[in-house]
């Protein structure tokens, strides 16, 4: 990854290409839950691989590119949202393709549609994207004890959820 990285650095556009591909499902997830609509997602992540291409001179230090991406991702989500006022109500289900993913279990979804936006960033950061706390504490301007907070809050609430989605549903 670094030297995909570094190459890209020097507008390699083959290596940027492999780069942002190998980032794709990762994007996605992250823009997915922000937006809750597929759409919406794919016009945030053509808007990231843009801003990440036009800006990438401005990538300091590689190792920190993930991050570095996820917060351009993130702001351009948070674009959408304020451009669109979109509110999706959370009994609002989507059909979903079947596949193996945890992540496009549908009762998964309902129970992350559940979540308060912060925890529900959090998590996603954390358990899809596999970022440290201090690595999201960075990203998202607030203290690492915040993001630990959040966590602990996000999965109590997310248990509370699903909890009462699985006894509901017997």
């Amino acid at each position: 990854m670094d030297k995909l990285i570094k190459r890209a650095l020097r507008r390699d556009a083959d290596a940027f290409t492999e780069l942002m591909q190998a980032q794709m499902q990762s994007m996605y997830k992250t823009a997915r839950a922000m937006l809750r609509d597929d759409e919406d997602a794919a016009d945030a992540i053509s808007e990231t691989i843009l801003m990440c291409w036009e800006k990438m001179e401005q990538l300091k230090r590689p190792e920190f590119f993930k991050t570095w991406m996820i917060r351009i991702l993130i702001n351009e989500c948070h674009d959408i949202l304020r451009q669109r006022k979109r509110m999706y109500p959370v009994e609002e289900i989507e059909e979903m393709p079947e596949a193996d993913d945890a992540y496009t279990n549908v009762e998964w979804l309902e129970t992350m549609r559940g979540l308060d936006e912060k925890y529900r960033l959090v998590l996603i950061l954390y358990y899809v994207n596999g970022l440290s706390t201090t690595q999201i504490g960075s990203l998202l301007h607030i203290p690492v004890s915040t993001v630990r907070t959040r966590l602990a809050r996000g999965r109590d609430q997310m248990a509370q959820l699903y909890g009462v989605k699985r006894n509901g549903g017997k």
